[in-house]
């Protein structure tokens, strides 16, 4: 179904379009239709089917320009979702500038969102804990909700958010349309359902994402700040006749650019900035063969249909699931073989590769990359071959008598000369190799709880004390490694600290990400857990992560915001998440 038969304001199918989206994907087309009747609604639909747009789009036309408050909440599990969302919507709601989102996250400076908030915010996207804070401290008023979505809500169930979440609706009107997505629909989900909606929709979406058999798929996994010359190592080793390399950014497009270009390639950019006319001339230049890389964002890359591409190169992540099946979906075509790499650095985005190998039902190999010395090899093969395919033919015969003459001038042999030819032939080659040395990629498979690695104990420098939780230390994990919930195992609070159970493998990644975190507005340190808490035992309040004991520090009933109960206390300083 295309945007412009969904009933939806010339000024949204503007801005769509010219974000380069013609056609509503399946949760789109009919969550849409839905939400602008006022309905309450539950979509199961996986990450990468265009939930954003499903649920930003309706919510944004349903906004009522009379009304000043805050219209429409929409609730995250991390504050990384919080603020694509918010981005997304601004989008969406370009040319309509009564609409005036704001995100609401922990990690940020409290006093720019309380002043957004101030300005006239109507739509909030934040994360449960920081809503929270916001409506203990008054600068974040529901009185004039209409629309209530809980985006990825089993994530947020499996943070441990599920009290916050009954918490903040005890503050929403009763009369209100709630909106549920989730990845799967567990019990706790139908709980919520069945508590909180009224005679709800049921939406359920399933993947049908598959790739090209023909293509190729492997990642590589490089230091940080070297995905360049990563790049530039892949293109010289595999020498595509004509490759595209996506990037998410136009300053990312145009500074690889210039990177490639300055060491030989012929490569070009194209993105959204660019006149019409100079898109006009790359494209004709990449079909033709003048350019053969192609650095592109995902935007500028629709409408491009070039038959012959050998390779494409994920050098920077898709922000959507679905982009990655439109962008290894240029190579392959019409029966030919293709190939699709993606480069990445560091822990979080190997989770987001492992959502996206889960979305489109395929594996993604890990490959090591090739070494300078093997590359220098498959070049002088390459060569070699090139050389005795030339002489079987007869090609190179009319040479023959200049050979015959530097022999005999300069008391050379035809291996001399030989050897010579292949040697400058061979440097032309391999001069742009980076001469760096490229570790082979750990073992990053996730091996958390559930799994059979080994696990081990951190502890962390706030505890009771500091008013702490388990879901303020999962989601404070969560939010800094980009791993998700489920990697950690049992989380125990004592008086003035906190132990984690971590995988081993991921120890010092873990270590690394949690530098300079805050947690509950409290600047904290993690280090090797030593066993000092065993003199404690019976100090313990000792949780298991997505769950908390009857009489722990929740804050349901009696806790520290209003209860069914009714009954209002000080909140206090809340969660980073």
């Amino acid at each position: 179904m295309l945007f412009t038969e969904l009933d939806l304001p010339e000024e949204i199918v503007r801005a769509v379009t010219e974000m380069g989206f013609t056609e509503a994907t399946e949760i789109q087309s009919k969550a849409i239709p839905v939400m602008l009747e006022g309905r309450d609604l539950v979509g199961k639909s996986n990450t990468g089917t265009g939930k954003t747009a499903a649920f930003g789009i309706p919510a944004i036309t349903n906004i009522d320009k009379s009304i000043k408050g805050v219209q429409v909440l929409v609730l995250c599990p991390t504050r990384e979702l919080a603020m694509q969302a918010c981005d997304e919507i601004r989008k969406f709601s370009a040319y309509m500038p009564w609409v005036r989102p704001c995100a609401v996250y922990g990690g940020a400076a409290m006093d720019r969102q309380i002043g957004e908030l101030k300005r006239g915010a109507n739509i909030v996207v934040g994360t449960p804990g920081r809503v929270m804070d916001h409506i203990g401290r008054k600068t974040l008023r529901l009185d004039d909700l209409r629309t209530i979505i809980l985006d990825e809500a089993d994530e947020m169930l499996n943070m441990g958010f599920r009290e916050d979440i009954e918490t903040i609706l005890q503050y929403v009107p009763e009369e209100r349309q709630t909106v549920l997505f989730s990845a799967t629909m567990p019990p706790p989900i139908m709980a919520i359902t069945k508590q909180y909606q009224t005679d709800p929709v049921v939406i359920k979406v399933e993947s049908k994402a598959r790739t090209v058999d023909s293509i190729e798929q492997k990642y590589f996994e490089v230091p940080m700040g070297r995905k360049t010359d990563a790049l530039r190592m892949l293109l010289i080793a595999y020498e595509p006749r004509l490759s595209m390399v996506f990037c998410n950014t136009k300053k990312m497009v145009d500074e690889l650019t210039d990177a490639l270009v300055s060491k030989g390639f012929k490569a070009s950019g194209l993105h959204g900035d660019m006149k019409q006319q100079s898109r006009t001339q790359v494209l004709n230049a990449f079909k033709s063969g003048a350019i053969n890389v192609l650095i592109a964002t995902d935007v500028a890359a629709r409408g491009i249909d070039v038959d012959d591409v050998d390779a494409v190169f994920n050098y920077d992540l898709p922000q959507d699931n679905e982009y990655y099946i439109h962008r290894i979906g240029r190579t392959g075509r019409a029966g030919k073989s293709g190939a699709a790499y993606t480069i990445i650095s560091g822990r979080k985005q190997f989770y987001e590769l492992r959502d996206i190998s889960k979305f489109i039902k395929t594996d993604i190999a890990r490959a090591d990359l090739p070494t300078r010395d093997e590359i220098v090899k498959r070049k002088t093969e390459r060569i070699n071959e090139k050389i005795v395919s030339g002489c079987e033919s007869g090609k190179y015969e009319k040479y023959r008598s200049e050979v015959e003459r530097l022999m005999n001038e300069n008391g050379l042999s035809a291996e001399d000369i030989a050897a010579a030819l292949l040697g400058m032939k061979t440097s032309g080659e391999i001069k742009n190799i980076p001469d760096i040395a490229f570790s082979a990629p750990r073992d990053t498979a996730p091996k958390g709880r559930g799994g059979k690695g080994k696990t081990v104990k951190l502890e962390i420098s706030a505890g009771r004390s500091s008013r702490l939780a388990p879901n303020f230390v999962l989601g404070a994990l969560v939010d800094a490694t980009g791993m998700p919930g489920k990697s950690f195992g049992k989380i125990d609070i004592f008086d003035r600290f906190t132990t984690v159970e971590v995988p081993e493998a991921d120890k010092e990644h873990i270590l690394d990400s949690m530098a300079g975190t805050k947690i509950n507005g409290q600047k904290i340190t993690v280090k090797p857990y030593e066993g000092r808490a065993e003199r404690f035992e019976d100090d313990r309040h000792s949780h298991r992560q997505g769950g908390y004991r009857k009489g722990g520090n929740s804050r349901g009933k009696g806790g520290n915001f209003r209860g069914k109960s009714g009954g209002r206390n000080n909140p206090g300083a809340r969660p980073r998440s």
